[in-house]
């Protein structure tokens, strides 16, 4: 799906769900870049790294959601 920047800009402004979905996703995407740019995994590292990746991924999805659902109303 293409994201509109200013919707997106507009729904981080209006909506609190929105804005707290938006930063807790971009902070478990950096997490996982962390994870990734280091050369060796410990076992408790290799958990965490997955568990992020299934909570980023629950987080986009409400994400996705919430746009399609506002630009549908845009219609």
């Amino acid at each position: 799906m293409e994201i509109d920047l200013g919707l997106l800009e507009k729904l981080k402004d209006e909506n609190q769900e929105f804005k707290k979905l938006y930063e807790e996703h971009t902070k478990l995407k950096n997490r996982v870049e962390e994870l990734n740019a280091l050369k060796f995994l410990s076992p408790e590292q290799e958990l965490e790294k997955k568990t992020i990746q299934k909570q980023k991924l629950k987080t986009k999805d409400r994400l996705d959601e919430i746009l399609s659902k506002h630009q549908a109303s845009l219609h």
